[in-house]
């Protein structure tokens, strides 16, 4: 595992990083989509295309870039530090990592991913928790029925991956959100910039793609709350950056409040927490490619165990800013909300924790 970004990997990140301070910016783009359910316009969206970010981890054989999830990490954490309120995550990453762990035949996978990777279709991917649609046959293929909360971006989404339940097993199927007998439903949450919906399904026609396996599910699952992990670190990175910046030049009793030893403090404890986070999120991402099942899945869950003190930074931040970072018109809530939502993504860090804990008293004993 290399801790360092190659000049490729750095070139990726710069792009990204000036595209979206060019064309999607937090006054210019997030704020005025965040009551847009779809949070992003074609404009950005192409661009993102043309940059090749949606094909990063589409392979070769389909057009895409066939790279790893470090890659799509980098592009993650350039996301997160935006803000960005985009489906690029559910399309980029959740949508061809579950077509590529469920082993999807190639002629029925290869028209979704190169929707992915030219920007022609977008898609999302639930449910990844709690109950899941039942699959049942009717004359040559499969309708769907039942219900799935927080199914993320489906109104920027033409095709949904849905996990659902047959008699003898699970499958992964492919829905046309323009189909008959779906109703999607916004949900509300803390998070403005993250697009979440209840998805009602009603004999909906659908395509089986692939059996879902417990252990393949859960591989997805830990590459959706990786994925999340790295949005989130470039969240906090960027919130602490400001806060840093803030401290320099607003000024109390004739100095900088930088050189006040609160202050100090409040901004190393942030520092560290960042720099903490990234070590986890960078094992994790290599672990999502390069390691066996059971390292994968505690990389995930110690990125999601790390998620409330994660958000502590962004809280941290707020003190730093005073009465200033409380106002809508500061940014330093959006990244706030940003960092709780993935701190309440598929649960609080508590369950976590304990699993996290349990597993190394188990590694310990043994």
């Amino acid at each position: 595992m290399n801790l360092e970004l190659s000049d490729e990997q750095i070139a990726l990140r710069d792009t990204v990083r000036s595209f979206l301070a060019e064309k999607a910016s937090i006054a210019g783009h997030v704020r005025p989509m965040l009551e847009d359910p779809t949070g992003t316009t074609d404009d950005v969206w192409r661009g993102l295309v043309a940059l090749g970010t949606t094909g990063l981890l589409v392979p070769p054989e389909y057009d895409g870039a066939g790279m790893t999830m470090i890659e799509a990490g980098i592009v993650l954490e350039e996301l997160g530090a935006g803000l960005h309120p985009g489906p690029w995550l559910s399309t980029a990453v959740a949508a061809p990592r579950a077509l590529t762990r469920f082993g999807v035949e190639s002629a029925t996978a290869a028209p979704l991913f190169r929707g992915i990777a030219d920007g022609s279709s977008t898609a999302t991917v639930g449910p990844l928790d709690g109950a899941r649609p039942t699959a049942v046959e009717q004359g040559d293929g499969f309708v769907l029925r039942g219900a799935m909360d927080n199914v993320a971006d489906i109104a920027a989404a033409a095709v949904l991956l849905v996990l659902a339940d047959g008699q003898d097993n699970t499958g992964l199927f492919a829905v046309q959100t323009s189909a008959p007998g779906i109703d999607v439903t916004p949900q509300s949450g803390i998070d403005q910039t993250r697009k979440h919906f209840r998805v009602a399904l009603d004999a909906t026609p659908a395509q089986r793609l692939a059996t879902a396996s417990a252990e393949t599910i859960e591989a997805l699952v830990d590459d959706v709350v990786i994925a999340w992990a790295a949005d989130a670190l470039g969240a906090a990175r960027a919130v602490l950056h400001l806060a840093v910046e803030y401290a320099k030049v607003r000024r109390q009793f004739g100095q900088p409040i930088g050189a006040f030893q609160a202050v100090q403090h409040l901004c190393v404890d942030m520092y560290e927490t960042v720099e903490l986070a990234r070590s986890g999120v960078i094992h994790a991402l290599w672990a999502a490619d390069a390691a066996d099942g059971d390292e994968r899945h505690l990389a995930a869950m110690r990125a999601k165990a790390f998620a409330g003190r994660l958000a502590s930074v962004a809280d941290n931040a707020i003190q730093v800013f005073g009465g200033i970072g409380y106002t809508w018109e500061h940014d330093a809530h959006l990244y706030f909300k940003r960092l709780l939502s993935w701190n309440a993504f598929l649960g609080g860090p508590d369950r976590y924790l304990v699993d996290v804990g349990a597993q190394f008293v188990e590694s310990a004993l043994h």
